[in-house]
C-alpha cells in the first residue's frame, strides 16, 4: 500500500526519486477503494498445490481480493480431483462475459510442444485474446508467459541445450520501474524450464521493456510499457521443496535430470533446500497488485483494449 503525505512534504521529491510508493492527501480523498478482482488461469497438473503458492503470495498484501479459479474446458485434469475442480474452478464460457483487475495465466508442462500441438491452444488464443479487453492487467508466469509472447508478439521459443533448473541471481535493470519497487539491485529467483522466449526479438519489441535479467538464467521480467502484460519466466511462486520435489520425481522415473543448480547446500541432495528468494516473490506480486490497484479504473469494464 502507498503512504499517504502532503503534497509540499519536503521529502515527497526525495521519495519519488527513490521510487516509494506514495500518494498526496489531495489523491487519496478522491479514490474510490473496493476489492480487487483477480482470475487465476491454473494450467499446472498439481493444480492445489499451484493455486496454494499463488494465494499464498497474493495474500501478503493489505489489499482485499477476490480470487476467482479458472481451468479449460478442452484438457482434462488427471492429476487434480474432480470433486475440486467441480466444486472451485469455472471454464472460460461461465465467465467470459465478466470483467477482472488481474489475470494470472501460470505455466504449464507442455514446453516439449509446439504451441499449436498444445491440446488446449485454441481455447488458450481465446483466452488471451479476451483478456485485451476484461482483464486489466495479465501476469504470465513461464508458459504461460513463453504462449503470452507468442499469442500476442509473434515471439518464438527457442530450445534449450539443457534444462534451466535451479536458483539464480538477476540483475535488475531498471530500479525506478514500479514493478521492481523495494528490490535489492542483484534478487535471486528459481527456473525450471527447457525452453526461452526468444531473448533478441523481445529487445527488439518496442512495447516491452526488460526489467531483470540473469547471466545464466537469461531474462527473467518483461513488462508491457503500460504494465498490462507482465512475463516471468521464473517460478518465484515455489515453495522451498518444489524444485527438489521435481528432481526427485524425475530421478526416480529414470529421466536425464541433472542437480539444480545453487539450491542444495554443498549440492548435496539429502540436505535441506535454502528457501533464499521467498522475499523478492512476495514483492513482485505485491508490487503487480499495488499497480492494478493504482491504475484499474474503479468501474470495471471501462478498460480498453489496448491495441
Amino acid at each position: 500500500m502507498p503512504i499517504n503525505i502532503p503534497s509540499n512534504l519536503p521529502a515527497r521529491q526525495t521519495l519519488e526519486q527513490e521510487n516509494i510508493f506514495l500518494i498526496t492527501k489531495e489523491r487519496a480523498a478522491h479514490q474510490d477503494i473496493r476489492p480487487l478482482r483477480i482470475l487465476i488461469l491454473n494450467l499446472m497438473p498439481l493444480k492445489i498445490e499451484t493455486e496454494t503458492q499463488l494465494l499464498r503470495l497474493i495474500a501478503n498484501t493489505p489489499l482485499q481480493v477476490d480470487i476467482e479459479l479458472m481451468q479449460t474446458a478442452s484438457h482434462q485434469s488427471s492429476h487434480t480431483p474432480s470433486q475440486h475442480l467441480l466444486t472451485f474452478y469455472r471454464t472460460f464460457s461461465e465467465l467470459k462475459e465478466e470483467f477482472y483487475d488481474g489475470l494470472i495465466v501460470t505455466g504449464a508442462p507442455v514446453e516439449h510442444l509446439e504451441f499449436e500441438a498444445v491440446d488446449y491452444w485454441p481455447e488458450l488464443e481465446e483466452i488471451l485474446e479476451w483478456s485485451k479487453t476484461h482483464c486489466f492487467s495479465t501476469f504470465h508466469i513461464c508458459w504461460g508467459a513463453q504462449a503470452g509472447l507468442y499469442y500476442h508478439y509473434g515471439i518464438p521459443k527457442q530450445p534449450l541445450p539443457e534444462k534451466m533448473f535451479g536458483i539464480f541471481e538477476h540483475q535488475v535493470l531498471n530500479v525506478t520501474h514500479p514493478m521492481v519497487r523495494g528490490f535489492d539491485e542483484y534478487y535471486l529467483a528459481p527456473h525450471s524450464r527447457h525452453t526461452q522466449s526468444d531473448p533478441q526479438a523481445i529487445r527488439r519489441c518496442p512495447a516491452l521493456e526488460v526489467l531483470t535479467q540473469s547471466e545464466q538464467a537469461g531474462i527473467n521480467l518483461v513488462v508491457r510499457h503500460d504494465c498490462r502484460q507482465i512475463f516471468v519466466f521464473g517460478h518465484s511462486e515455489y515453495d522451498r521443496s518444489t524444485l527438489a520435489n521435481e528432481y526427485f520425481r524425475d530421478l526416480k522415473a529414470g529421466k536425464p535430470i541433472a542437480l539444480p543448480r545453487h539450491y542444495f547446500p554443498q549440492d548435496d541432495p539429502t540436505q535441506k533446500p535454502r528457501f533464499i528468494w521467498r522475499g523478492h516473490a512476495n514483492l513482485l506480486f505485491k508490487n503487480w497488485l499495488n499497480i492494478v490497484y493504482q491504475t484499474t479504473p474503479y468501474q470495471l469494464g471501462l478498460f480498453e483494449d489496448f491495441h
